[in-house]
């Protein structure tokens, strides 16, 4: 610390620097001006500390990021863009997370623009779905649109862009915290740069805005040789907790988590390693618990068209991808529902997904979901349960990867703090 000694008494420094100065005959009246100059700016500088103290005071009421969960009453959302979408370059880490059957369609149109036609039809059905989010009341933000076409290099390595398509992936909501997530596809490595306006909005109006480390993405984080040639394959490497990321450095995406309250639910998968859950582990403690559960899934990647908590002590549990930890939320009381099996068709293209987009839904609060148009078993068990659906068709959309809880992220929620497993 800077300390700072000088004479006392506001005017009666000032005499004294007269008096010494007379006495000594301008011996040391350049000393004593000096010294008392120095007092007057550091209680300058004081009051401008004091000034700068504000800037850290509490975070405002007004501040617009607030979500602990995933069901309690919706009041802002940020929804993805379909614009300027491009194909993945076909590389080791895409391969792994996708089907053997859209492998051709990577390596021809890697770097290009999904098909025009498919993509427009795709635009208009997310516009239509942000008209409805905002006829029931939700405050919608988007991001920006970006040619994604663009070819970049860094030291490790060379692509170009994907989309802005799917917040959940890039954005996880924890308070009034924003995490940026260090995703682990080399074409995603700068698709934060679409979401830096509004979070630097949110950040002004008194969130907290945390970046997690971003990841070099050099070839020691992935397996070059990952062997894949079957879906049979891909079940005996997952079921022996391999996957083409190694533990190289931390890399996750933030739809591979999803909230409860204090305890939040994370699996280790194909972009998510232990690397990145123990990041997000110290991050958030002692005010949050972070809980790997696994899967019986050939092709883990992002959790929630596989586990979706969709209430207080309710979970959607993907009957294909049985939770090895389910007795986790038995014991706690937990009602798990088997979702039905999707309707889609077969010749429907889902270039990064499976149907089970179809239990890829967003709730509005505990009473009301946005549900797939086209999906009517799921509707008929909503509305089973109570729970009230606003059908909304995003078929074209789910190709590029996503559902409705994929294509939005919730940025303010009504609701507090709780512990749903103590």
């Amino acid at each position: 610390m800077l300390r700072v000694r000088c004479l006392r008494g506001g005017s009666r420094g000032a005499e004294a620097a007269h008096y010494i100065g007379s006495r000594l005959r301008g011996v040391f009246t350049g000393w004593v001006q000096r010294t008392f100059q120095s007092t007057q700016a550091a209680t300058a500088s004081q009051n401008t500390c004091a000034a700068d103290d504000k800037a850290t005071s509490p975070v405002p009421k007004d501040c617009l990021v607030c979500s602990y969960n995933e069901w309690d009453p919706l009041e802002e959302v940020i929804v993805g863009r379909a614009e300027n979408a491009c194909v993945p370059p076909f590389s080791v880490e895409v391969k792994a997370n996708t089907y053997e059957k859209y492998w051709g369609f990577y390596q021809k149109f890697g770097g290009q623009s999904f098909p025009k036609d498919h993509l427009k039809k795709a635009i208009a059905e997310i516009e239509e779905m942000c008209n409805i989010l905002k006829g029931e009341g939700v405050t919608v933000k988007r991001p920006d649109p970006i040619d994604w076409s663009v070819k970049y290099k860094t030291p490790d390595f060379e692509s170009t862009g994907m989309y802005a398509a799917m917040p959940r992936d890039i954005l996880l909501v924890v308070g009034n915290e924003i995490i940026e997530a260090p995703m682990a596809w080399r074409a995603r490595f700068f698709e934060y740069r679409a979401y830096r306006r509004l979070i630097k909005d949110y950040f002004n109006s008194g969130a907290k805005w945390t970046t997690a480390p971003k990841p070099t993405m050099a070839d020691d984080l992935y397996d070059q040789n990952y062997p894949i040639h079957s879906v049979e394959d891909r079940h005996k490497l997952a079921a022996q907790g391999k996957f083409v990321t190694t533990e190289f450095e931390p890399c996750f995406d933030a739809a591979d988590f999803i909230r409860a309250g204090r305890d939040i639910f994370v699996q280790r998968s194909q972009v998510t390693n232990y690397m990145g859950i123990e990041w997000m582990r110290r991050h958030l403690a002692p005010d949050y618990r972070v809980h790997i559960i696994s899967f019986k899934d050939p092709n883990p990647m992002h959790i929630d068209a596989t586990f979706n908590i969709i209430g207080p002590g309710l979970v959607l549990s993907n009957p294909d991808r049985p939770c090895h930890q389910i007795e986790l939320f038995k014991k706690a009381g937990w009602t798990v529902i088997q979702p039905p099996v999707p309707l889609i068709p077969d010749d429907h293209p889902l270039w990064m997904s499976s149907k089970w987009l179809s239990m890829n839904v967003l709730m509005l609060d505990e009473k009301r979901v946005m549900v797939d148009a086209n999906e009517t078993s799921i509707q008929k068990m909503f509305e089973k349960l109570g729970i009230s659906t606003i059908k909304v068709n995003i078929r074209h959309a789910n190709s590029l990867g996503g559902g409705f809880h994929c294509w939005t992220c919730d940025i303010r929620r009504r609701g507090t703090l709780q512990s749903y497993f103590d």
